[in-house]
């Protein structure tokens, strides 16, 4: 099992991240079925302020490319996306259109 850590900005304005919030709070059932069935065994999103923090688990199946073909095939996941987009903002250094980015690891306290 690996696990991916990446990071994305929310557009600074607290009522945009609270609705923000509550979509998570209870994402759709079609959304957690693309997550589930690309090989992601578990997803936490964390957030100070605007910036988010995404930490994944996935199994050894995952690859983040199969996940973006599968997510291009899901009329639902692109209406989730395109919703998602009125909340998020890249983070600086991102490439264009990117949405959340990898983070490197720097530290491991037991390795």
């Amino acid at each position: 099992m690996k696990r991916y850590c990446l990071a994305l900005d929310l557009i600074d304005d607290q009522q945009l991240i609270a609705e923000y919030e509550v979509y998570h709070k209870e994402i759709w059932p079609e959304i957690r079925d693309s997550i589930t069935t690309s090989g992601i065994v578990d997803m936490e999103i964390y957030r100070f302020s605007n910036r988010l923090l995404m930490i994944m688990e996935v199994n050894d199946e995952f690859s983040f490319q199969n996940k973006g073909a599968m997510d291009a095939d899901n009329e639902k996941v692109q209406e989730w996306e395109t919703l998602m987009w009125k909340y998020q903002q890249a983070v600086p250094g991102a490439k264009p259109g990117e949405k959340w980015v990898l983070m490197d690891k720097i530290f491991e306290l037991n390795k």
